[in-house]
Order: C-alpha cells, then structure tokens, then sequence
C-alpha cells in the first residue's frame, strides 16, 4: 500500500540541481493525493521559467517507482512560486519581488532590444514582469513595443496618484518616452535625470511582480547610483558584443557593480549580436564581429555566460515594428530569447539562494 510517508522518502532523494538540496528540504512538494497506484502530488518550483523542469519531473516520477512501488502512476503538477529573498521595508517598489538591471558599458549594443525580448520571455514563461526604461534621455520601450502613440492613464491609490503602466504582450510597462513628445529631446542635468527616475519608481503603480526588469542607459552614471540607492536590487545582467572595445566598456561596468559600495551581484553575462545566421540558411553562423569574446570575459570574471543572441534580420525588424522578436514564430530568434529568459531565472533563483538579501545601497 502506498502512503504519504513512503513518497515523501522517495521525493527526499530527488535534488534540486540548482540549489543543491531535496525537493523535501526545499519544501517543494505539496499536495499529495494517493488513490490506490495513482498517486498525485505538486512541485512547487522557484520559477515558472526553469529549464530543469522536465529533469525534476522525470527524476520524481523514476524516484517513486524505485523506491515505493513499480506500478505507481504518477501525476505531476509543476507549479512555480518565484522566490524572493528581499529583507527591507519594502517601502519602495513593495510587491516586486526581484528587481533586475539590465546594463552595457556603451551603446549601440542591443542592450534595450535584451531588456524588452528577455521581459517578454520571463512572461510568456508563466512569470509576472515589468519592464521600467531608465534611459531618461534616449527611451527607446515605447518604439519597440508599438506604444509609443499611447498614455499612461492615472490612478488613486489609498488617497494618493499613481500613474498606470501601459500592458502589452503580457507585460507592464513605463517609459519617460511615453510622457513627452518623442521629437523633443530631453535636455536635463544629473539630478534632474536622477529625480524624474525616483518618481518613476515611487509613482507608478506596478502592483504584484515577479521580476521588474530595469533598461539603464549605456555607461556608468547618474541613473546607475539612483536606482542602487533607491530600491534594492537583486542583480544586474551586462550586454556586450564580440568586438574588443565593447568588451572593454562592459568590463567598466562590471567593475562598477562590484564595487564594494555597490556590490549588486552580476547575474551574468550577455553577448548579443554574437553571428549572423541568415534567414535561408539557420544552420549557418558566420561571426562578423569576432567569436566568443563574451564568454572569455565571463570566464575571466567567473560570472555566468546567459547566451549568444545572434543577427538575424527579424530581431531588427521586429524592434522598428514594435513586435518583438521574441513573440514571433522565426524559431532562431524565439529560443535564443527564450532560454535567455530560463537561464536569467535560474541564476535569480540561485543568487537568491545563496546570497545575502538585496539592500538598498547607502552612499555619500
């Protein structure tokens, strides 16, 4: 007869690759419903993104019939509840429970065309995201997403102004792109780049998230020490190209996050635009702008490497359309965006794990 007890014990030998304990420890397992031979249960993973999925469920499957009983029929439910290991008030950005910056040393290297396909990605995962543009003077969101003629309406909340982000493809979405006429350039000193982002953070209405993904400006500046001090964040994720000197920026920016008065933890590293896979010939890959620069630098730093995302024409078109690549049906673009997006997840859920909990960066 199978009992509860004899599928938590087998259960208790199934690990959790990532996090290096069992789904028992971990306190994965719910749910359990035993029926006779079929026996019922939920795992409840730290992602709805996670690209070991299929692994845990097999490895839960074979752990029950070797260990309880052979002619057991298992039915599985993977659920995901994205973890969080925020200790602070929580008085700022309070229902988000990861907050993720996606940076470059330089522009020009595809660093907003990453925030917006890896947003949409973590989304189409089953994840609640948004997707914040803190390039204050050249937002770039509100083109990619096809938003750019739409505004943010304004809310009450408990007596006090929000402003509503706009949702599109499964995403919430803020850009300071969004509130003035697109032709007229922001011509604004430091602080008040600085000021225009707090309000951004504080006054819009962001509601329950799983991750907020942050578009910074290219460099080191400003908006970087405005978002550390202000909210907490969980990690940042540096886009380079292949060429030297785009490495060489990234390295700055790499340096900048570990400094020990920042001390953001690098989720990894990202190398867009790493070869040109022409339509007619996906299997093809020619590195025009040097190969696997990226990766050494990861290599160097013993940061994680995220992935190659590759020059493929309906990236860039579907940047100018407002239809990101990631939603359409060109296979080569879609799974490099999406196993970027599971591969994010899964550093976060490590980092969350193993680190010490995000704080708010206090700096003179």
């Amino acid at each position: 007869m199978i009992t509860k007890e004899a599928v938590l014990e087998a259960l208790s030998n199934v690990q959790e690759p990532d996090l290096g304990k069992d789904l028992v420890t971990l306190n994965m397992i719910s749910d359990i419903i035993i029926e006779g031979k079929h026996v019922f249960f939920t795992v409840m993973l730290t992602t709805p993104a996670c690209p070991l999925k299929a692994m845990i469920e097999n490895a839960c499957i074979n752990a029950i019939k070797h260990l309880v009983d052979k002619e057991a029929i298992v039915t599985i439910k993977m659920d995901a509840n994205v973890n969080s290991n925020r200790k602070d008030n929580k008085d700022i950005l309070p229902g988000v429970k990861n907050i993720i910056m996606v940076a470059s040393g330089k522009g020009g290297v595809g660093k907003s065309t990453v925030a917006v396909n890896l947003a949409i990605g973590l989304a189409a995962e089953g994840a609640k995201v948004g997707l914040l543009d803190a390039d204050i003077y050249g937002p770039s969101i509100p083109i990619m997403l096809g938003i750019r003629d739409e505004k943010p309406k304004m809310i009450d909340i408990d007596g006090k102004g929000k402003i509503m982000p706009i949702e599109r493809f499964g995403i919430k979405t803020m850009s300071i792109g969004l509130l003035i006429d697109e032709k007229q350039a922001v011509i604004w000193r430091g602080p008040m780049a600085s000021s225009a982002l707090k309000q951004f953070i504080s006054d819009v209405y962001w509601e329950e998230l799983d991750y907020l993904v942050i578009d910074l400006p290219p460099g080191t500046g400003d908006v970087h020490l405005t978002l550390v001090q202000t909210v907490p964040v969980t990690g940042a994720i540096i886009v380079s190209t292949p060429q030297a000197v785009a490495m060489a920026d990234a390295r700055k920016a790499i340096m900048m996050f570990k400094q020990p008065q920042i001390n953001v933890p690098i989720l990894g590293i990202v190398e867009n635009m790493s070869y040109f896979t022409p339509l007619e010939l996906p299997e093809n890959k020619y590195y025009i702008f040097g190969k696997g620069g990226a990766k050494q630098m990861a290599e160097q730093f013993e940061l994680p490497f995220l992935g190659e995302i590759p020059i493929v024409q309906s990236i860039r078109e579907g940047g100018d359309k407002g239809i990101p690549a990631v939603i359409n049906d060109e296979p080569v673009s879609y799974n490099a965006f999406i196993e970027l997006a599971k591969k994010v997840a899964q550093n976060i859920a490590i980092r969350n794990a193993n680190l010490e909990p995000t704080k708010i960066v206090a700096m003179n």
